[in-house]
């Protein structure tokens, strides 16, 4: 038997880049990651470093809705 995964759910992260005016930028637009969390033990949204391809560098990744 597999295990329910009713406990996780998915979120989309988006870089903190697409608030700061930065003339520096390799692509346009906001780029967004998708991953999963517990709901359970993370009730807080959360924040990765990830790496932006549109400021080409790694850079704060904040859930949102």
């Amino acid at each position: 038997m597999s295990k329910n995964k009713g406990a996780r759910i998915v979120i989309t992260l988006e870089c903190s880049c697409r608030t700061s005016i930065n003339s520096n930028k390799r692509k346009k637009g906001i780029f967004r990651y998708t991953s999963t969390k517990n709901r359970k033990n993370t009730p807080n949204r959360i924040e990765l470093m990830k790496f932006c391809p549109a400021c080409n560098q790694h850079k704060k990744f904040k859930e949102i809705k």
